[in-house]
């Protein structure tokens, strides 16, 4: 079984690798290639991923109210649930800067689709944004960019959630792939 297992992880790394990397190294290359024939990558060498997102495409005011509207909830809250009305005050008060931070931090892009909220996609297609409770009061909430949803634990008080949330995405550091 141990051997099997093996197998199987050994094939899932090379076909990720082909999926991701080999198969569209040539193009990979081209588009560099171009890139660097504009900007000099040197120029580019100061950005993280995120920063360089918000330089080439600027931000795009978010309606906070369409966010809300095409939201989802799971693991027991609802739109009229404390810490929901919690978030959504938080969001509110957040800077439109910081509300596309969030949004990258749950849905992995910070730009709103062309025709609002109720296009979001997620890996599989069309994926609302999701709000699930998670977790406990001491814990910061995570996101599952795959599937645009926040994991938001029962916070007991306005401001922790705030001050949480702001942790959270202030200090995110990637992902992993278990």
């Amino acid at each position: 079984s141990s051997g099997i297992n093996a197998e199987y992880g050994g094939y899932v790394k090379a076909y990720i690798q082909w999926k991701f990397v080999d198969r569209i190294e040539e193009q990979i290359k081209a588009f560099k290639n171009g890139f660097a024939y504009v900007i000099p990558l040197s120029k580019l060498a100061v950005f993280d991923e995120n920063e360089l997102e918000y330089l080439m495409c600027g931000i795009a005011q978010i309606d906070v109210e369409d966010w809300c509207k095409y939201t989802e909830f799971k693991g027991g809250y609802s739109s009229t649930h404390h810490v929901v009305v919690w978030f959504w005050k938080a969001v509110r008060s957040f800077d439109n800067e910081f509300r596309a931070r969030l949004l990258q931090f749950v849905t992995g892009t910070s730009r709103v689709p062309m025709n609002g909220f109720r296009e979001l996609q997620g890996s599989n297609g069309p994926q609302k944004f999701c709000i699930e409770k998670w977790g406990g009061p001491n814990d910061l909430p995570r996101a599952h960019t795959c599937f645009n949803r926040i994991d938001l634990p029962p916070y007991n008080d306005y401001h922790t959630l705030k001050d949480k949330l702001k942790t959270a995405v202030e200090c995110t550091g990637g992902f992993e792939i278990d």
